[in-house]
């Protein structure tokens, strides 16, 4: 087709378009044509967009637009629908959703619209913070190289995560997700480190057990959470992942540095489903639309580690997707692995074993690696791995062997030792010393000769004893955070005289 008739053939589009535009349409102003389930159908607002806000006029109701037909445009309520009916007028506030944030926000509880949920005072002005917003340019972008250090031994050592990063927490129901994601933002204390807690479709009483726990022990002081509980609407549970992203954007536009937990996208995923179904888009795979990996890419890709050039700042996300039976190559779970930057995996089997984290080493992986880790970590627990991976295999292979060699013993030994020293418990959150000195211990070989039942109290022992008789050595490891010529020895040193004195 020529130039000269696509011209035609697109004057000719205008044309009726313009034609089939209602007469005496007001600029601005339609109608509601139904209601349904909290969805309204708009009719005469041929200029809406998708995202936008619109008011019912003569009621306290806005309606979020999902959808953009060619005759019409579908929003979901935001308040309740009692008092919307068919016939009353619809006008755009030429707005898409912002949540208002200020520095006050820190320690409340907010609604994805920045409503209040607590018993303090409202929040008054703020600046608005859009809802939807654009993720940082690659350019706008510096690599990732600064720890989150999250006081949890077998992360820190083995997935470290960094600022800027990305980080899926994924397994089945109950194996410590929401745990390993709260002792990060415990482990903040004092670190400079903005923290967002996101609760999506959780029930309100085991997210006032985390409101509770953080102010106990803090970290309230610098966290805000949003919550969208389980008796929320669906909209609000969709809409409280990008409230999240919005509020540490604000922080991170100030050059400081934000953490946004998302608890959990399953339930966002779900959530959507809902909406979607209502708005009548095609089902797809397991029932979802076809754009639910859009709605997590647009929101994960947010989190960023920016450029000092353009103000420094960033925004490191902790996603968390729960899976059924250990089922990671489900839909929404291989969704959200590909677009973030690596995945700590809690398996069932580990947890029930009584290995708290019980992180699966051989499928977690951090993308970002010993580029977000200090000099000290990274050269305790370069053998850590190492010695993990070969144990696991050696264990399923030993229980049918009957006899096995002495390296063999000596390997699953260490590999035993390793395994306890990453123990920990729940809130549990250890200084980065205490982390060193323990791979260190377990690494070098001095737990070897120690009963396996006893290792985590030895270590427990151990770090008291060091803070008490090694002051010095513990304040050079917190300050320079490296493993020196000078400092390594040292505190090799401390340790074999501790454990050979144990072993007597």
């Amino acid at each position: 087709m020529s130039h000269d008739s696509l011209q035609q053939f697109f004057k000719a589009i205008d044309l009726a378009l313009a034609e089939a535009k209602p007469s005496g349409a007001i600029s601005g102003v339609g109608v509601i044509r139904s209601v349904k389930d909290g969805i309204i159908e708009i009719g005469g607002l041929p200029e809406v967009r998708l995202g936008e806000v619109v008011r019912v006029l003569g009621t306290p109701a806005h309606a979020l637009v999902m959808q953009v037909d060619r005759d019409a445009a579908f929003g979901i309520l935001l308040e309740s629908s009692e008092g919307i009916r068919e016939g009353l007028s619809v006008q755009s506030e030429n707005r898409f959703l912002a949540i208002n944030v200020s520095d006050a926000i820190l320690g409340r509880v907010v609604d994805p619209l920045g409503v209040v949920q607590d018993e303090g005072p409202s929040l008054e002005g703020g600046k608005p913070m859009m809802l939807e917003a654009q993720a940082p340019s690659v350019m706008d972008r510096s690599p990732v190289n600064t720890p989150v250090q999250t006081g949890i031994v077998a992360i820190d050592a083995l997935i470290p995560i960094g600022r800027g990063q990305r980080e899926l927490i994924i397994g089945d129901r109950q194996t410590g997700k929401t745990t390993v994601a709260i002792d990060t933002i415990l482990n903040q204390k004092g670190k400079g480190m903005i923290c967002i807690y996101v609760a999506v479709g959780q029930r309100e009483s085991r997210t006032a057990e985390v409101v509770t726990l953080l102010k106990e022990r803090g970290a309230m002081e610098y966290t805000v959470v949003v919550s969208a509980g389980a008796s929320s609407p669906a909209i609000m549970q969709f809409l409280a992942p990008y409230a999240g992203a919005a509020v540490g954007e604000y922080f991170m536009h100030q050059g400081k540095d934000a953490l946004v937990v998302y608890d959990d996208l399953s339930k966002h995923a779900v959530a959507y489903r809902e909406v979607s179904l209502l708005l009548r888009k095609p089902p797809g795979r397991e029932a979802f639309p076809g754009d639910v990996f859009y709605i997590h890419s647009r929101l994960l890709e947010r989190a960023a580690k920016r450029d000092e050039k353009v103000g420094g700042g960033s925004l490191t996300a902790l996603p968390i997707v729960e899976t059924q039976a250990n089922d990671v190559s489900a839909y929404i779970p291989t969704n959200v692995i590909s677009i973030t930057d690596g995945q700590i995996f809690l398996e069932s089997s580990l947890f029930y074993q009584g290995i708290r984290p019980a992180m699966n080493v051989g499928i977690s992986v951090s993308r970002v690696g010993s580029a977000a880790q200090t000099k000290a970590m990274k050269k305790v627990s370069g053998t850590a791995k190492l010695d993990l991976a070969q144990y696991y295999e050696l264990a399923a292979f030993s229980q049918f062997a009957s006899e096995l060699d002495a390296s063999t013993k000596q390997q699953l030994t260490r590999g035993e030792r390793v395994v306890e020293a990453l123990k920990q418990r729940a809130h549990e959150i250890l200084p980065l010393w205490q982390e060193v000195v323990f791979l260190r211990a377990a690494s070098s070989g001095l737990l070897d000769r120690l009963p396996k039942d006893k290792v985590v109290s030895a270590l427990r022992e151990m770090a008291n004893v060091f803070e008490m008789r090694h002051a010095d050595l513990v304040q050079a490891l917190e300050e320079t955070k490296a493993w020196s010529d000078e400092l390594g020895p040292k505190v090799d040193a401390a340790l074999k005289s501790h454990f050979e004195a144990l072993a007597v």
